[in-house]
């Protein structure tokens, strides 16, 4: 949390974020990773598990959740922002993608924020980055360059849950000290 307040500070805005952005990744499992802590994405046909997470506008990570994959977004999604509001009470919008229903959104309500679902165009073709949701997005592909993210190795969802967050903090460090890691493509 306190490098979070430094990198927003860094970049000039406020410690606390106002508004979050919300969404879940379905990633596979490797084998020795126990079946009672996963599940099938039906929707993405991934066996394994979610993970979710809510970050501020930045892209930095507030909150994260990791359960089996066959649990909804609307379960995940209140989760979360539970985490968020316990961790972070300035927040009071949160933007999600059309994957969180109804009772998100009153759960929303319930803790004082206001949720908003953003959709994406349907009218121009192939991939259109949805400015809001694409933030939550970019934070993910970023966390992939981290080689434990990209399958599932933890046995225990709360141990997934600290890799996360250990990646995220290399992420936020780099920010703060204008560092970068040289990429395999130019060296």
């Amino acid at each position: 949390d306190l490098l979070r307040c430094q990198a927003r500070e860094k970049a000039g805005r406020t410690e606390d974020p106002t508004a979050v952005v919300l969404d879940s990744q379905s990633v596979r499992a490797a084998n020795h990773v126990p079946a009672a802590t996963t599940g099938k994405d039906v929707g993405k046909k991934v066996s394994g598990r979610k993970r979710g997470l809510a970050v501020d506008t930045l892209g930095l990570v507030i909150a994260v959740v990791v359960t089996a994959a066959s649990v909804t977004d609307n379960a995940i999604g209140i989760r979360l922002l539970d985490k968020v509001v316990e961790h972070t009470p300035t927040v009071t919008r949160a933007f999600v993608d059309a994957g969180f229903k109804q009772d998100f959104a009153l759960h929303g309500a319930v803790l004082g924020v206001d949720v908003e679902a953003v959709k994406r165009s349907d009218s121009r073709p192939g991939f259109v980055p949805v400015r809001k949701r694409w933030i939550v997005e970019q934070t993910y592909g970023t966390l992939m360059l981290h080689r434990r993210l990209v399958r599932e190795y933890e046995s225990r969802p709360e141990s997934a849950v600290s890799r996360t967050l250990w990646a995220s903090m290399a992420i936020i460090v780099r920010r703060l000290t204008g560092t970068s890691t040289p990429s395999w493509r130019h060296g």
